[in-house]
């Protein structure tokens, strides 16, 4: 890609490797990186509480791990800033050890309420005497359903959170798993997390992300370079740079021949308008040149919906869409042209599903498979091994629970894992679509994205991220680069057109007509940098 420093996101078992390896290779006690998490939690919680805490009561809720034991750090902070901390502690003080055990001493000993295992419902303080929860029962180890009383814990801080008192949780909203976002049962509502280090993948995957909050990750004194050296694959966040670098200004001799030529295979009666908008994306992004091949019946109609784009009648197969008569016409062009996108609105006749298994075989520039292309090769998955040419698929749930023989809940269970397996096995680049959608690389890496908006939940918006993607790869992007900078532009452009039209009434036109305005935003963003 580039020479970009992606933030690193890491599993339970990396962090816990960076943990271990920063007492035995460096000499950094846990003790001093609790005292250090503590703190970083105590901070925000007075900003929280708008920088004044003096005689306020903040619920700290600690479980028996080192989770509850950086809420008895927290709960010291507070004690010493003259707040009013009510610690409630679920665990046995008999079976504590170690840094944990250390600060539960600390806070007993300082005479801060601590109530062992109450019942929520009556021995907590009264949701309207409290200024702030401190979410401190489970952490990034836990894994699995919350037993009990973490449960019933979890939903009374929810509970207090539904009375207007803000929710604080210490490196990981309990009840989130840290290495997939799934939420097996219930978990703890966040308005902010403190997480440790680095990001963990559950806090930017869905459903984890949407009990995250606002997400701060603190400095608590771990060496940087550990984070380089943990094993396993590989995840970043996707970072606005990557996509400010490849649509930076054009040398002043530019010309339509130079910024690329995109072949569009789309379209069938019905769906003229996925073609539409895949065109749409790939001009806006920056494509020189832009030609939509289609089916000869509709070319007229095609014709009269694009304007800066070519079309190219080609003889159709059954029903009025591409089939096994389509196949030399359609070669003879994407492969002169730099870039393919193969999909949009293609229609699944059983004719047309045998001409896309046959054109991905045979192609020989790069190519992005999407919709219907991916109906056509779920059954028959080794076009994809057959084709010499970079792939890019750009499933959305269904889809890859179609390509992988699964169930969108199993799907969206494990994103990651899902697009990442699904990577390495077959050589291609996954484009994971959905809230954060996901980036992964055949050799395991992956990219989380963090820009996009529900508004865009409409029709048509995942074939203008095909089309960016092909300008992308048609102005000579490489696969991952050319992923990953779309993805992040067309989450910000959905930012963008939610603003300007609010999130129900936005289309999928709105989004592409806002490319323009997500480029100059990070060029914008780019020179301030300077």
């Amino acid at each position: 890609m580039n020479n970009i420093k992606y933030t690193r996101v890491v599993t339970a078992d990396q962090m816990r490797e960076m943990d271990m390896r920063s007492t035995t290779d460096f000499g950094i006690s846990g003790i001093i990186l609790m005292e250090n998490a503590g703190r970083a939690v105590f901070d925000t919680a007075v900003d929280m509480m708008g920088g004044e805490v003096q005689g306020k009561c903040v619920l700290v809720a600690c479980g028996p791990g080192n989770n509850g034991g950086d809420g008895f750090v927290v709960a010291r902070y507070l004690h010493q800033a003259a707040a009013r901390p009510v610690v409630v502690y679920y665990g046995d003080r008999d079976k504590a050890a170690g840094d944990a055990l250390m600060n539960i001493e600390i806070a007993s000993a300082l005479k801060i309420p601590i109530n062992d295992n109450p019942d929520p419902a009556t021995q907590w303080p009264a949701a309207e005497s409290c200024h702030l929860v401190i979410d401190a029962l489970l952490g990034t180890g836990a894994k699995g359903s919350p037993r009990e009383p973490f449960g019933d814990a979890i939903a009374h801080i929810n509970q207090y959170r539904r009375c207007g008192v803000p929710i604080l949780s210490v490196d990981i909203p309990s009840g989130v798993e840290a290495d997939t976002g799934s939420v097996p049962l219930h978990a703890v509502v966040s308005d902010r997390t403190v997480t440790f280090a680095l990001p963990k993948i559950g806090l930017l995957t869905y459903p984890g992300a949407s009990h995250t909050g606002s997400l701060i990750v603190a400095d608590i004194g771990i060496p940087a370079g550990l984070a380089d050296d943990v094993a396993g694959d590989a995840v970043y966040i996707n970072d606005w740079r990557t996509a400010e670098s490849v649509c930076s200004n054009r040398q002043a001799d530019a010309h339509k021949g130079s910024c690329g030529h995109v072949g569009i295979v789309a379209g069938s009666v019905g769906m003229t308008g996925a073609a539409v908008l895949t065109a749409t994306g790939a001009l806006r992004i920056g494509s020189g040149l832009v030609t939509v091949l289609v089916p000869q019946s509709l070319n007229d109609i095609l014709e009269i919906k694009l304007t800066e784009a070519m079309t190219v009648p080609v003889p159709e197969g059954k029903a009025r869409a591409f089939g096994v008569n389509s196949l030399g016409d359609v070669l003879s062009y994407v492969n002169k042209w730099d870039a393919a996108v193969i999909g949009p609105g293609l229609g699944r006749d059983s004719d047309t599903v045998e001409f896309v298994r046959q054109l991905i075989r045979q192609l020989k520039k790069p190519a992005i498979i999407d919709a219907d292309a991916l109906f056509a090769i779920a059954q028959e998955l080794s076009v994809l091994k057959e084709c010499k040419a970079p792939l890019i698929i750009t499933p959305h749930p269904g889809e890859m629970a179609m390509l992988t023989g699964t169930t969108v809940e199993k799907v969206e269970s494990n994103r990651l894992d899902t697009a990442r397996s699904f990577a390495k096995k077959h050589k291609v680049t996954v484009v994971l679509k959905g809230a954060n959608s996901l980036i992964a690389k055949p050799d395991g890496q992956a990219f989380i994205n963090t820009t996009g908006s529900p508004g865009m939940a409409t029709g048509g918006t995942g074939d203008v991220l095909s089309g960016m993607i092909g300008g992308l790869l048609a102005q000579k992007c490489d696969a991952v680069t050319a992923a990953a900078a779309a993805v992040y532009y067309h989450g910000l452009a959905g930012e963008i057109a939610a603003d300007k039209f609010t999130e129900p009434a936005m289309l999928a036109t709105g989004l592409a007509d806002s490319i323009g305005d997500a480029i100059m935003q990070l060029r914008i963003k780019s020179a301030e940098q300077i």
